[in-house]
């Protein structure tokens, strides 16, 4: 073939088309990720409530969260292990 060669198997797109297509996928990918976020932070915030923490009006990050759970699970096996 000669001239410029395609990708895909349909027809060319025109512009106006392929901008609607982008930033419909972009839109759509975007509330993907703002309802993984929303899950994330609602299973973190169930998991500070079952941790116990000191200061009760103290809340702790994600990492802290993460972190102290960890450790928390930790000495629990530990403390089962010597019971």
């Amino acid at each position: 073939r000669k001239g410029k060669a395609r990708r895909g198997r349909g027809k060319a797109r025109s512009e106006g088309l392929l901008s609607k297509q982008k930033r419909s996928r972009r839109m759509k990918a975007n509330d993907r990720e703002r309802n993984r976020m929303h899950h994330l932070n609602s299973a973190l915030d169930a998991l500070r409530s079952v941790l116990p923490t000191f200061p009760d009006d103290a809340k702790l990050t994600k990492i802290e969260t993460l972190r102290f759970a960890h450790n928390y699970i930790w000495a629990l096996t530990q403390s089962l292990r010597l019971a």
